[in-house]
């Protein structure tokens, strides 16, 4: 009896043993603040590269923390390569340095698994030229497009989308992501933009309207880009994400109020319905991502979110759907301390990385967690 309990309790101990580590989380400081002679790193991205390593770009802030075109400030798009699933990152890169007091803001990144190639997005502003100040006819606002066909160890030259992704005669600007590009069953990519209308005239032609969502999406893997139509207004800053039925949900950012905005397409991005009450969550750049689909040979449909509970920009948290993103359930807290934008990524292991942004914007911080933290 002594020897069947002493089994018991060993064999116990060990299956304990087993589900804590499949529940470990973990945290790694990827960029920050004050460091390689930036001020403050901001909205992040992070992709898995067909190679398994993982990448992570963000804004880096020269001269202070403020957004583009704003107090003067600098701000270059730099990225971070991991080899070994975000435990240690390589030396910081400078991606795209347009010049001086130019902004290159809002990276967005997919895989095609056709071409293999990583592809990344993102927008620049002229000097002293925000999303609001932007204006309607010029060139303030661009939009732009690259690809590595090595894991991110090299990138193409840069291909102007300015005309694709911006009604350049009518619009003050539009803004990729960030984060939450997709490429559907279908292979169509698809990348998410909001945009802002300018009214007036002269250098005052930029008081905006409400953001407005929409996407740009290619069919013959990035040779040739559409325009989508425009969702309701009020809906910015979107991540996508297919559902088990191949049709494509949209998270957004809300303009006002304590949800999130949802729509749907059922033609690939071309429309979107009227939106939904989304996530409970202070307006921010949110990420969406699936897990497992049931019809792909997983135990069951999965979409995970995250965002910070609040009050304010505080706690970030992971939610999981199992219905096709009508409800999510299953709250986990990632952290309890100050929290913003966030973006998700699978690894090869099936494990889940979140990079957000942590402790006030003082850091950008890669979060490693398995299913079973999740569940």
């Amino acid at each position: 009896m002594n020897h069947y309990r002493a089994v018991l309790l060993l064999s116990l101990g060990l299956l304990l043993q087993g589900c804590a580590a499949k529940q470990e989380i973990t945290h790694v400081d990827v960029f920050t603040s004050g460091q390689d002679g930036y001020h403050t790193y901001r909205i992040p991205a992070v992709e898995t590269a067909p190679d398994g390593s993982l990448l992570v770009f963000t804004e880096a802030r020269k001269y202070n923390s403020h957004d583009p075109g704003t107090h003067g400030n600098d701000i270059d798009l730099v990225y971070k390569r991991s080899t070994d699933a975000g435990k240690t990152w390589s030396e910081m890169m400078v991606l795209d340095d347009p010049g001086e007091r130019w902004a290159s803001c809002n990276p967005v990144t997919l895989v095609d698994r056709t071409t293999k190639r990583v592809w990344l997005f993102h927008n620049r502003t002229k000097p002293d030229r925000s999303s609001a100040s932007a204006r309607v006819g010029t060139d303030d606002s661009q939009a732009w497009g690259r690809y590595s066909r090595d894991n991110g160890l090299t990138w193409s030259e840069p291909m102007d989308l300015t005309a694709i992704a911006r009604e350049v005669e009518q619009w003050g600007s539009s803004f990729f992501g960030p984060g939450g590009a997709i490429q559907n069953a279908k292979g169509r990519l698809i990348v998410p933009v909001s945009q802002t209308t300018g009214k007036g005239d002269g250098d005052d032609r930029s008081t905006p309207t409400a953001w407005t969502a929409f996407v740009i999406y290619s069919d013959n893997h990035g040779e040739t880009w559409t325009r989508g139509q425009l969702a309701v207004p009020a809906t910015s800053e979107n991540q996508l994400v297919e559902l088990a039925d191949g049709s494509l949900l949209m998270d957004a950012r809300q303009d006002e109020g304590p949800t999130r905005r949802i729509l749907l397409s059922s033609d690939g991005g071309q429309t979107w319905s009227s939106p939904r009450t989304g996530q409970v969550v202070p307006p921010i750049a949110s990420g969406i991502e699936r897990y497992s689909l049931a019809s792909a040979g997983d135990d069951r449909n999965r979409i995970l979110w995250t965002g910070p509970k609040g009050p304010g920009r505080q706690t970030l948290v992971l939610r999981l759907s199992y219905d096709e993103g009508r409800t999510f359930t299953n709250e986990r807290v990632i952290s309890e301390e100050k929290a913003a934008y966030s973006d998700i990524t699978l690894l090869p292991d099936r494990s889940i990385g979140v990079i957000w942004e942590r402790g006030g914007y003082a850091f950008l911080t890669f979060t490693r967690f398995d299913l079973g933290f999740a569940e």
